[in-house]
């Protein structure tokens, strides 16, 4: 052991952990926010998070912070798949004292709504729509912009998209996916030959079609087919306006 070291040469700093989870609702994509009961930033919405414990990892931390702020069970936060977004560093981040924050962000089919009174600080939780998550405490609207940014890379590379799907879907309504993810507008037969030209992505249910309004032609019905990556990815447009 350096007997030279002194712990005391450094100020201390605490750790936390923040949770950017995104789900898609009624054609939108939504965000988990909790209302802080405390101050600072009392009545402000903010992501889902809080202290590290000495002995927790961050993982941790974040699926016990996000269960109890949230109300969520603890059965699904422990199966939900976190990834790890970045570490916030900047010095007056927070009002309190030093603090460093290693985010995590999800993007999850199938949420249930949060408990109506939240835990821990947050005294409400609720699913917002990200165009409407605006005001957010601390330096949480930047992770919340890192995060989105994220969680659309995702649907680049993997075959996440066909969760948000029925169990058969038309093309449309996994393009309606991914325009509602990258918030932009995709090109109808592009989108549709990229998709079929993607081995594994989708399989076509033989014989099915369903009507999808106007006068055209009943549209093909697809389910997942069994890649779990896409290969080539299907990558955001570089350019186009947004929805």
């Amino acid at each position: 052991m350096n007997t030279a070291y002194d712990p005391r040469a450094f100020e201390p700093f605490a750790v936390t952990v923040d949770l950017a989870v995104f789900t898609v609702r009624a054609g939108a994509l939504h965000v988990l926010l909790i209302r802080r009961g405390r101050e600072p930033y009392a009545g402000a919405w903010a992501l889902p998070g809080g202290f590290i414990l000495p002995r927790e990892s961050a993982e941790t931390a974040a699926r016990r912070e996000l269960a109890e702020e949230t109300g969520l069970s603890p059965g699904l936060v422990a199966d939900l798949h976190l990834e790890q977004l970045r570490t916030y560093s900047e010095p007056g981040r927070d009002p309190r004292m030093r603090v460093v924050s290693v985010a995590f962000t999800a993007l999850v089919p199938d949420m249930p709504e949060p408990a109506a009174e939240g835990g821990g600080d947050a005294d409400r939780a609720r699913w917002v729509p990200v165009d409407r998550a605006a005001g957010l405490a601390f330096d949480h609207a930047v992770i919340l912009a890192d995060a989105r940014s994220r969680v659309g890379s995702k649907l680049e590379y993997t075959c996440l998209a066909t969760a948000f799907c029925p169990p058969e879907f038309t093309l449309g309504e996994l393009r309606a996916v991914y325009e509602t993810v990258w918030d932009t507008a995709l090109d109808r037969p592009n989108f549709r030959r990229k998709v079929l030209a993607t081995p594994g992505f989708v399989e076509a249910v033989p014989g099915a079609a369903r009507l999808t309004g106007g006068r055209g032609k009943p549209a093909a019905l697809y389910r997942p087919g069994p890649a779990t990556a896409l290969h080539p990815p299907l990558l955001r447009p570089t350019e186009g306006p947004p929805r």
